[in-house]
């Protein structure tokens, strides 16, 4: 079930994080501040066991090389 105050709780949770932590969230990036906060919000009920095995099996395979990371293609 899916209802408003799950929406607002979400949002609010992300206004949060830009006051708290990240102070300057640009719009190019700010889909990824999203997924960040969207995970978060989906693990939440996770053990950190739990979260660390589910992050370790979503990057398998995957490669993030420091060129690419800092925009220097």
């Amino acid at each position: 079930m899916a209802h408003t105050n799950g929406v607002e709780s979400f949002w609010a949770l992300l206004k949060r994080g830009y006051h708290g932590t990240f102070h300057v969230m640009s719009a190019e990036h700010l889909p990824r501040y999203v997924d960040e906060f969207a995970n978060r919000n989906n693990a939440r009920g996770m053990t950190t066991e739990a979260q660390i095995a589910d992050t370790l099996k979503a990057t398998e395979g995957r490669k993030l090389p420091y060129r690419k990371l800092t925009g220097n293609d």
